[in-house]
């Protein structure tokens, strides 16, 4: 390549920086004002950087062959400033996408206004009321959620995260907490601002006042004296998993729902996985379970292999990174095996997740086995699935489909695909979609078929409880174009 070559290449890349850096405050006004979620073939562009747009335009060639041109998308999302839009998540780079291969003289104005017209205008609801969410426990799962509801400050931000409820620690307790959210060493730094208020036992991220409160059980806080009015509850600590415990929460007085980040036990609880059966939530679910990581991650493939092809059988791998369950050095433990040292060891253990997969698709009820191996890894699992299909496949038609699934169906936000021959689990950190796909590793002969499907199991897993909680206290936000 000669010189002349490399400026334009380089020139090229500037002008795009340009475009991207112009798209930031339009993306962030859109989000703030509005409530407007915007993507970008599923990559969310709210609160990105300029390379993280670029990248997300880059990504467009994996589907359609060809990189998004960015123009076209900054020209689209000019245009969406300029429309009375009620709060929705919309996908700029498939509306920019489909726009340029639209025939005719069209002008863009039409154009949107034709594919979002029930989410302009006077009919589309504009204003949402806000409600309180409440914290019970903030471990792994519950200072990610902290961090997903954080980051949706504004407009769009109709989960408000009120308080925290923890067991007091010893020493500078306050402290403490704020520092394990403003720091993270698997998911990076808190983006933004964190400030410890003693005077009001709270912690202050990004202007968002939380209040830190000590109690050992639940139901025991009266929230109502913190101004906390029909919160939804998310309980984090595991420790309560049935009707019985679950329900001491709403003996509370300020507490109206509860939410389990673990499988439920017994029976009447719900077990969700949004994007399968988050349709099944009523008013009189008071107590609803998002169901496990694992469960999130491979129910939705399943749910989509079984409506295309039927599944006779399978069997559920997963390999898994450890958790706090297990002992960083050789230790008791009351379950066999897992007190071996998590970071030297591949421990064998079971799991749940299969048989789990038939509360929320009861179709596949005795249809799979499961076991799990847990890996010297802190975040990010993979699950292998071997199936016997009722129907002969092929792996690039299976690939197809699960590729088109992951774009351009109800499970987009469940389902991720990848064609990188590159990709390992630190790539996964950050996802926030249920699972993604591995079609380089995908295996069919006959009717059976093997799927690698990878999952950040605490990003990821916190991104679907966060829908679930959207889906319990009425926020449902279109998600256009389909």
């Amino acid at each position: 390549m000669s010189q002349a070559q490399q400026d334009l290449v380089l020139q090229d890349w500037k002008n795009r920086q340009e475009i991207a850096e112009e798209m930031l405050p339009l993306i962030g006004k859109l989000y703030r004002d509005r409530g407007i979620v915007l993507r970008v073939y599923g990559r969310p562009i709210v609160h990105s950087s300029t390379i993280d747009i670029l990248k997300a335009h880059r990504y467009v060639r994996y589907h359609e062959g060809v990189e998004l041109d960015i123009a076209d998308t900054y020209a689209v999302i000019k245009t969406l400033c300029t429309l009375d839009l009620a709060p929705a998540r919309l996908d700029v780079g498939k509306l920019a996408f489909d726009y340029k291969k639209a025939a005719g003289g069209v002008t863009l104005n039409d154009f949107l206004g034709d594919q979002l017209g029930g989410i302009i205008g006077e009919n589309a609801q504009k204003e949402l009321e806000p409600r309180d969410v409440v914290l019970f426990g903030f471990g792994r799962i519950g200072r990610l959620l902290a961090r997903l509801l954080i980051e949706r400050t504004g407009s769009g931000n109709k989960l408000r995260l009120r308080a925290i409820v923890v067991r007091k620690g010893k020493g500078a307790d306050l402290q403490k907490r704020a520092s394990l959210l403003r720091r993270d060493s698997v998911h990076g730094p808190f983006n933004g601002a964190i400030t410890v208020d003693e005077e009001n036992n709270a912690i202050i991220a990004n202007g968002n006042f939380i209040k830190v409160i000590y109690a050992d059980q639940p139901g025991v806080v009266d929230l109502t004296a913190y101004g906390i009015k029909d919160a939804l509850i998310v309980d984090n600590t595991g420790k309560w998993g049935d009707l019985e415990g679950l329900g001491q929460h709403l003996k509370g007085p300020g507490a109206k729902k509860v939410l389990l980040t673990a499988p439920s036990k017994g029976e009447g609880i719900k077990n969700i996985v949004y994007g399968v059966n988050h349709g099944t939530i009523g008013d009189d679910d008071l107590i609803v379970s998002a169901a496990s990581c694992t469960t999130n991650a491979i129910t939705p493939v399943l749910k989509a292999l079984n409506d295309e092809y039927g599944i006779e059988n399978g069997h559920v791998e997963t390999v898994h990174s450890y958790t706090n369950d297990q002992n960083l050095i050789d230790n008791y433990h009351k379950s066999e095996r897992r007190g071996r040292a998590a970071p030297l060891n591949m421990v064998i253990t079971s799991t749940g997740a299969a048989k789990a997969v038939a509360k929320a698709l009861p179709e596949l009820k005795g249809k799979l086995t499961g076991n799990a191996i847990r890996v010297p890894t802190p975040d990010v699992s993979l699950a292998i699935l071997s199936l016997n299909l009722k129907s002969v496949v092929s792996k690039d038609e299976v690939n197809d489909f699960l590729r088109k699934t992951s774009l351009h169906s109800e499970l987009s936000e469940q389902i991720d695909y990848t064609a990188s021959t590159e990709i390992v689990s630190t790539d996964i950190v950050g996802s926030r979609h249920a699972c993604v796909v591995d079609s380089q590793a995908t295996i069919a002969t006959d009717n059976r078929v093997v799927l690698y499907v990878w999952y950040d199991n605490e990003f990821g897993y916190s991104c679907q409880v966060v829908r679930v909680m959207q889906e319990m206290v009425g926020i449902c936000l279109p998600n256009l174009p389909f």
